[in-house]
Formats: C-alpha cells, sequence, structure tokens
C-alpha cells in the first residue's frame, strides 16, 4: 500500500486510541453491559481503522470461562475484545509501559505478570482462579510470547490450573491473520528485534489484512492434569491453525 494511505490509516488509528482514552473515563459510571459494549465496539472499530477485516468463526461458551489463545501481535487482544469483549486478559507486565496501549489495556480489567520473575505466576493463578470463581472470562495466551503466527509454540501450562482447581471450561480460541487470498500472512507478526513501531508500519501498509477469529468448543477441565490439558488444547488449535 502507498505510504500516503497507510498514514492516513494510521492517523485514523490514532485518533481512535484517543477517543479510547475519553471512554476510558466513563467506565466507572458503566454497567457491565455498557462496558462490554464499549469495549467490542472499540476494538472493533480500532481494527477497521487498521484497514483488517473481522471473520469469526464459532460461538462463545456461556458463564464463566477461560479462553486460551495463540499469541501472534499487539492486535490480539482487540480481535479477541471484538469478539468477546467480557474476556480480561493476563498480558505480560511489559505491556503497561505502552505508549496509549497499555492505559486501555489496564483500564479494561486485564491482570499483570512478570514472567521473568517464576513466584509472580503462582500470584496469577490465584488471581485468576478467583476471576473465574467470581464469574469472570479470563484470556491467556499459554505460548507466554508471541509467535510467528503460521504454527504454535510449545504451551506453558501453569494458568490452566486456574481453570482445573474452579472447574471451569476452558475455551480455544485460534487466531490466523491471512491475505486477500485466504494465505498465511505475516504483516501482523510481532516477534524477534521486531520494535513495536515497525509492527505498527507493516500492518497499516498491508493489503487486504485479515484477522479470523475462531472461536472452538469448550471443554471441561476439572480433575484433569494441567500438562495433559495444555497438549490436548495445543493438538487441538494447531489442527485448525494449519487448516
Amino acid at each position: 500500500m502507498p505510504a500516503g494511505a497507510a498514514a492516513w490509516r494510521l492517523l485514523l488509528a490514532f485518533a481512535h486510541l484517543l477517543r479510547g482514552l475519553a471512554l476510558m473515563r466513563r467506565f466507572p459510571r458503566l454497567d457491565a453491559a455498557a462496558r462490554q459494549a464499549t469495549i467490542r465496539a472499540w476494538s472493533a472499530g480500532l481494527l477497521q481503522r487498521l484497514g483488517i477485516e473481522l471473520e469469526i468463526v464459532g460461538q462463545a461458551a456461556p458463564g464463566a470461562a477461560l479462553i486460551v489463545a495463540n499469541h501472534v501481535s499487539w492486535l490480539d487482544i482487540a480481535a479477541i475484545h471484538a469478539v468477546l469483549p467480557q474476556a480480561r486478559f493476563v498480558s505480560k507486565a511489559d505491556v503497561q509501559r505502552w505508549p496509549l496501549l497499555g492505559w486501555l489495556v489496564r483500564g479494561a480489567g486485564t491482570l499483570f505478570i512478570e514472567r521473568d520473575r517464576k513466584r509472580d505466576a503462582l500470584r496469577v493463578v490465584h488471581a485468576v482462579a478467583a476471576a473465574l470463581a467470581a464469574g469472570d472470562t479470563v484470556a491467556v495466551f499459554p505460548e507466554g510470547t508471541t509467535g510467528a503466527g503460521s504454527e504454535l509454540l510449545p504451551f506453558h501450562a501453569n494458568l490452566l490450573q486456574a481453570a482445573i482447581a474452579t472447574a471451569t471450561p476452558v475455551q480455544p480460541v485460534v487466531l490466523r491473520f491471512d491475505d486477500a487470498r485466504g494465505r498465511y500472512s505475516p504483516a501482523a507478526a510481532y516477534v524477534g528485534t521486531t520494535t513495536l513501531v515497525q509492527s505498527v508500519w507493516r500492518v497499516v501498509r498491508a493489503r487486504g489484512l485479515r484477522v479470523r477469529v475462531e472461536l472452538l468448543a469448550a471443554q471441561p477441565s476439572a480433575g484433569l492434569e494441567r500438562r495433559a490439558l495444555a497438549q490436548q488444547l495445543r493438538t487441538r488449535m494447531a489442527a485448525r491453525l494449519g487448516r
């Protein structure tokens, strides 16, 4: 895409981010339904302004659930929130320091984890379990970091213990970023030495970028061993990602 058109997309997205900050000020006065409607509309609007088409396959499980998704990009949260606005994410603490986005992510009820501190994982497992027990939907990225998008990294099983301990269903969500021809697109991948600025520029310059959010059927977690559950989930998600 020409640089001028990409810059226009970038300007629209930046204005949308500023609007998000204004909307976040109203959150304390909104009930749960209004918050979710706001999150859904804003997230879908961000994808649209970045030139990303959203495709939704499947349905959300009723009630509390642990959402398990593959991790490709900083766009993943917006893509999932455009479909599951009720989801509270577990994200690395670094995201809090991102310009504008960090403030928005905090406002949406994200739980942050210091991945370099092993003891912090236990704290977050307890926090996720408490949220699930209270009826919340929590979303995690068991790969622990972003991958290339075309295949899955190994899954870390620790956070799955929160679902097992509370007998909460687990719903896998598969994210796939495609080009206009339906082929895997590397434009959204946020990996290696790529900076956030470089990643954003790749996204706005991409033509026909589409994110497919596929919600697989939820499965029970009660009584399972977390590593076995992680392997089951990874096998199911890999089969759909490579479809």
